[in-house]
């Protein structure tokens, strides 16, 4: 008799028997020596819940909004690519729990089946996960075809002008099948041993930078939210911190012997503020590009902080626990994305499994908000955490 799944967690090594090696390890490998992909999670031990008491939390509501769109809970799907190396139904399937659980999905740029096949899977309110790719009119096309078929926006990855080095990657010669979504575009074979990196290096846009903003801009009326935010100046680069509050906040840093913080020049803030995204997702892209960089929840408050409640931050990387989105919420993010837990529960279970996996968190998300006494998402402040600058800062 199979022993019950009771956490997000176990999941993962139901996907490991399941899923021959090489898809395995692409899927939950990280860059190089793995530091930041352990301390995604780790980061969040060091979290500590500060409950309330006495609080009537008989009823429990969840619910939020994402750009207006509504949700059962603060959850979404993160983009990842290629899910028919995990199940058959690939997308489709993802797509089709992400509307039984009334979540968001955001459909990655490298997904294996196409964007019209997503959209007419089911009613799941979706996002479109953009690369911009060295021939701009291919990510035009793309964006297009998401807006002409349904979808509410676009996520810009804006962490990956290369891939990141993989090494168990490199190691079993992985292999990129064929991306429908780019049929009569381009090809997306490319006739080398481990074929992940050579495929991103010919047509990832390495030169992407602020000013290449203004052409996405024109593509589409979608609102655009970047993701792969980690530092207060990139997120005061979105445009919308005073200057004077910008520079407090770097004082503020130094004091508490932080690191370093470069000040923006006069004309670097006025091309920011040009740009107006819609929003910013805190990412490392879940360890798969530069190693050593922060886990991603030890920076989400900071760029919170930078953004000043101008434009939503979403929060992704690490969320295995629904306590995990509570330190989340409280430290200033809107919602989390949720990206290899989903991954492995297709893998394991199909459509059923990416269910069990939001259902999950969710059913743990409500516990946590009823025994730390906040009745609504509303309710969950940053009081509700303490985080090990908090404990720093109580010894001085």
């Amino acid at each position: 008799m199979a022993t019950e799944i009771v956490n997000v967690k176990e999941f993962q090594e139901l996907a490991r028997q399941a899923l021959p090696k090489m898809y395995y390890d692409y899927y939950s490998g990280g860059a190089e020596d793995q530091y930041t992909l352990r301390e995604n999670m780790e980061a969040f031990c060091r979290i500590q819940i500060q409950p309330r008491i006495l609080v009537d939390v008989s009823k429990i509501d969840m619910s939020t909004t994402v750009l207006g769109y509504n949700t059962s809970a603060p959850i979404m799907i993160a983009p990842t690519a290629m899910h028919q190396l995990a199940h058959p139904e690939g997308e489709v399937a993802t797509a089709r729990a992400a509307a039984a659980c009334n979540t968001i999905m955001v459909l990655s740029y490298m997904s294996t089946c196409t964007v019209e096949e997503v959209a007419s899977s089911c009613n799941a309110i979706r996002f479109f996960q953009l690369y911009v790719h060295k021939r701009r009119d291919v990510s035009a096309q793309l964006v297009q075809r998401a807006e002409g078929n349904g979808y509410k926006a676009v996520i810009l990855t804006a962490d990956a002008p290369r891939l990141g080095r993989r090494e168990a990657d490199i190691k079993n010669k992985m292999i990129s099948p064929q991306l429908k979504n780019f049929e009569g575009l381009l090809s997306t074979e490319v006739d080398k041993g481990s074929n992940i990196q050579a495929l991103a290096s010919e047509t990832f846009d390495a030169s992407l930078c602020w000013k290449d903003i203004g052409w996405l801009r024109s593509i589409t009326n979608l609102p655009i939210l970047i993701k792969g935010v980690l530092t207060c100046e990139d997120g005061a680069c979105l445009g919308w911190m005073p200057m004077l509050l910008w520079i407090s906040h770097i004082m503020d840093t130094h004091l508490d012997g932080g690191n370093s913080l470069p000040r923006m020049e006069a004309e670097a803030a006025i091309k920011a503020v040009e740009v107006g995204f819609d929003g910013i997702i805190v990412s490392n892209h879940g360890a798969r590009q530069l190693d050593y960089v922060p886990a991603s929840i030890s920076v989400l408050e900071e760029v919170v902080q930078a953004v000043g409640g101008k434009v939503p931050v979403l929060f992704d990387g690490g969320v295995r626990r629904g306590t995990d989105i509570f330190k989340a919420l409280a430290l200033g993010a809107q919602a989390v994305l949720v990206g290899r837990p989903v991954i492995y529960g297709l893998a394991a279970k199909g459509e059923y499994g990416v269910r069990r996996v939001i259902e999950m968190l969710k059913d743990e998300l409500e516990l946590s908000m009823a025994l730390s006494g906040c009745p609504s998402v509303k309710d969950i402040t940053r009081s509700h955490v303490r985080t090990e600058r908090d404990r720093l800062q109580s010894m001085l």
